[in-house]
């Protein structure tokens, strides 16, 4: 009986010891209450596997041209260029093209189906609000990942265009390493004015008044508040 308790103490020190040390890499890029749990996973995944904390950004604000604030999951500067991740968790199949505005969720063995929106076309217009962020840019090229965590099974996907990749969380790794490995440096300009800017969009998340529009311009567009029954 000591020795099973001795166990569980042993077992419990280490698992505390895991969390304080997670903790304490992920507050090198964000904090541990900034957007969600996946995200937050995602950040941990791309430090442990050796990625530099300065060059990942986490739940940027971008200013859109009409005066709005566009959100990004997070952000990598790479040798090759600038990758944009798109976040989701779901359960279930999903299916969707690249070029329609729904995708859908279909759950309990097709008994239950839910759309949502194209994350490959929300994530690309995150791309284009991004780009316009600077000059520089235009010449940069930028990719698009969406993560999907969650017991997910991608069914009937296509039409998914160049230069975006759709994975399930335990490969983005490899879609990271395959678009570093088969394309060339990137033509920055100006490495430190590119950490600025992607340091403000972050900065931008710690603004209220900012994150409230956004917030607002969301529900607005949702139009839900507009509904009566």
């Amino acid at each position: 009986m000591i020795y099973f308790f001795s166990i569980l103490i042993i077992i419990s020190s280490l698992i505390l010891f895991f969390k304080i040390r997670d903790r304490k890499l992920l507050k090198t890029v964000t904090t541990t209450n900034r957007g969600t749990k996946t995200e937050r996973k995602l950040v941990l995944k791309l430090l442990k596997s050796k990625i530099p904390a300065s060059t990942i950004f986490h739940d940027l604000y971008v200013e859109n041209k009409n005066g709005n604030f566009s959100q990004i999951d997070l952000v990598v500067a790479t040798k090759v260029g600038i990758i944009v991740f798109e976040v989701k968790k779901y359960e279930g199949w999903i299916f969707g093209n690249g070029n329609q505005r729904k995708w859908t969720q279909v759950l309990v063995y097709g008994k239950r189906k839910y759309q949502f929106y194209n994350p490959v076309l929300q994530n690309k217009k995150h791309l284009t609000d991004l780009k316009k962020q600077l000059p520089q840019f235009e010449n940069i090229p930028f990719y698009s990942i969406v993560v999907f965590y969650g017991n997910c099974e991608f069914k009937d996907i296509d039409f998914i265009p160049d230069g975006t990749f759709l994975v399930k969380s335990r490969r983005v790794l490899d879609v990271i390493n395959k678009i570093i490995q088969e394309n060339e440096p990137a033509k920055y300009t100006n490495k430190k004015e590119v950490v600025k800017t992607l340091s403000e969009a972050v900065k931008n998340g710690e603004n209220h008044e900012i994150t409230n529009r956004h917030i607002k311009a969301i529900n607005d567009m949702l139009g839900k508040h507009r509904i009566f029954e």
